[in-house]
């Protein structure tokens, strides 16, 4: 069937869309466990496999969470309550110059999922290229309004969303400067429950590009989304996932992204151009094999 996703969208000064190279991000998101030079090994894993971007998330802790969740017993290796769990894994304005720095010197690009307004003027302190929308916030309309006004590019994902909710936040942001991503939000999630055929329902309803955000253990489903169209592929890096972190089961150790990414990337090369050939190099087989020509 004939999809339309004609729009290109810039991030970075690469491109995303129909015929361009598929744009894979590294979340690193939290599983740096509020340790800068695990997230310095998280940026060289990511520049290693070939990614194109890094990503992380940022919170106003006490915006994002009410004092009861805070004061919430919760045994963990930073304290035994929520909000110590909370505020060790939020990155300050020291870490991010230091990612920031980091990134430039490994060439890579960066940027971040903010939770609340407070966050979106956070980030703004650094040169990022684009915004991401994390799928919890899909429905805060406040801040999806508050990061269309610094006129960069937004990826929103799409976990725990209906179509009329999608459409909903389409219509706040706008389709310029937009890619939407399929999300299913389990942490890891069920092979049954991926769906990844709504990638192709999405590229039907909308003219801007469609990726996905992907939760499942293993390589496959995420190249599979790319043969399906999805024009960025996002995915939960660790350096193993055994550690300690409500996210590292659902995420790509070395050895997995550095699969994943070769084999998006040799995805254009294996689909080859759709038309039947006899290559030179089949014909001595011929000459041997096919008794009657």
């Amino acid at each position: 069937m004939e999809q339309k996703n004609k729009k290109i969208v810039e991030i970075g000064g690469k491109k995303i869309g129909e015929g361009c190279p598929v744009f894979i991000t590294a979340e690193i998101g939290i599983n740096h466990n509020g340790d800068i030079n695990i997230a310095k090994k998280l940026i060289d894993m990511a520049v290693f496999a070939g990614c194109d971007a890094v990503k992380f998330q940022k919170r106003t802790i006490d915006v994002v969470y009410t004092k009861e969740d805070l004061d919430r017993p919760r045994e963990t290796p930073f304290g035994n309550t929520n909000g110590e769990l909370k505020e060790a894994l939020e990155f300050g304005e020291q870490e991010y110059q230091e990612i920031d720095r980091y990134c430039k010197e490994r060439n890579i690009m960066w940027f971040a999922s903010p939770w609340d307004i407070g966050s979106v003027d956070f980030l703004e302190k650094f040169d990022i290229p684009c915004y991401k929308i994390a799928s919890p916030s899909l429905t805060d309309d406040d801040l999806l309004k508050h990061v269309k006004s610094k006129g960069k590019p937004i990826i929103l994902s799409t976990g725990m969303s209906t179509i009329e909710q999608i459409n909903h936040a389409v219509e706040i942001i706008g389709e310029e400067n937009l890619i939407l991503l399929h999300c299913t939000s389990t942490y890891p999630s069920k092979p049954e429950e991926l769906n990844l055929r709504v990638i192709l329902q999405l590229r039907e309803m909308f003219d801007f590009p469609i990726g996905y955000s992907g939760h499942e253990t293993g390589v496959v489903p995420s190249v599979m989304a790319a043969i399906l169209g999805a024009r960025v592929i996002e995915r939960h890096i660790t350096l193993d996932r055994a550690m300690w972190g409500s996210d590292q089961s659902a995420s790509l150790e070395p050895n997995g992204l550095n699969i994943m990414v070769r084999d998006i990337k040799l995805m254009p090369v294996c689909l080859g151009d759709g038309k039947k050939k006899v290559f030179e190099s089949e014909k001595p087989i011929l000459e041997k094999l096919r008794r009657v020509k």
